[in-house]
């Protein structure tokens, strides 16, 4: 087990490294850079920017080097804690993603917590109690969690809390928290805006979570293999939780790999349309402005959350499917 482990590791450092050269070509790949979408945006406004200024300022912002020189020093910066410098910020990446990062993680986990813990009781009730009012109930709630996109899911809730009681509930502090230091009554504030953005975020996750519990218990429930168990006189629980269920949510749990840098991401637009300061913005704001060390590092972070889910399913695979292991 501890061999298979390390050696998921080391693939991943190799994926982590492909992954970094290909978003930072990506990255670079549409015409221009940060200065010609500035340049372009002071035009708009009828201000120009004569040529010396503008060499001025590709030197300064590393802009004139070969690609792979550029590419290299962000490597090595990162891998010393330099993210780089944010063009259209004037700050430091860094301080951009420690800004938002706390706060991004808080709702993921909240949120993945949510989607775990409601599809995995759903889906059980659901596959052990088939054709009944809650199985119905169930279906109908996966569907729907399925169909609904979760900005339009947010735009609902949002205006009946809005319409109900009055309070506006968007992003994550009331506007007299917004800049005030960390204190309990900012913590209980936050608390009171966090299970929008838990349930609007996590639902979509739950419902698939449901459908896929559900289908693959039923699936287990009627093989060969339990009825033969039942008729020796094994308990019914004893047989429901050692056989079908770990063996149903092997998809269950592989499914942990796609669904947290999604979730971590913030869902953009859904974060956008609750104002939540996240890192979904702050990265579709750096890829339409070309900020290419703010978006790459916004990537990279992405991309090692997806590798780190990645790993996760493998060990949580390994440790309930025997034959990954002895493999």
């Amino acid at each position: 087990m501890l061999g298979y482990i390390l050696r998921r590791l080391v693939q991943m450092l190799v994926t982590l490294f492909v992954i970094s050269v290909i978003s930072f070509v990506i990255i670079q790949l549409p015409p221009g850079d940060y200065l010609t979408s500035y340049i372009a945006s002071l035009a708009a406004t009828g201000e120009t920017v004569d040529q010396a200024t503008i060499e001025a300022l590709r030197k300064q912002y590393g802009l004139d080097l070969p690609i792979y020189v550029q590419y290299f020093k962000w490597l090595w910066g990162i891998l010393h804690g330099d993210f780089g410098y944010s063009f259209s910020w004037n700050r430091p990446v860094s301080e951009l993603l420690w800004g938002r990062l706390g706060l991004s993680v808080l709702v993921s986990t909240v949120a993945v917590i949510f989607s775990w813990v409601s599809g995995f009781l759903i889906g059980m009730y659901s596959a052990t109690h088939q054709y009944s009012i809650g199985d119905y109930l169930a279906t109908f709630l996966g569907y729907i969690g399925l169909a609904t996109p979760n900005f339009l899911l947010a735009l609902v809730l949002l205006w009946l809390v809005y319409s109900t009681t009055g309070v506006n509930l968007g992003g994550l502090f009331s506007p007299q928290y917004l800049d005030a230091p960390w204190s309990f009554a900012k913590f209980v504030d936050m608390l009171k805006h966090l299970w929008l953005p838990m349930i609007v975020v996590g639902t979509a996750g739950m419902a698939g979570l449901i459908r896929t519990l559900r289908a693959n218990l039923l699936d287990e429930l009627h093989k060969p293999y339990v009825e033969a168990a039942l008729s020796k006189g094994l308990p019914e629980n004893k047989v429901f939780w050692k056989y079908p269920l770990r063996i149903a949510m092997i998809p269950f749990i592989s499914t942990v790999g796609w669904s947290l840098p999604g979730i971590f991401s913030g869902e953009t637009i859904t974060a956008i349309v609750l104002n939540l300061p996240t890192v979904g913005p702050l990265l579709l704001g750096a890829l339409q402005s070309q900020d290419m060390y703010l978006a790459g590092s916004l990537v990279m972070f992405l991309s090692f959350f997806t590798v780190i889910g990645t790993l996760i399913s493998d060990i949580l695979l390994a440790w309930v499917d025997p034959r990954i292991r002895f493999e």
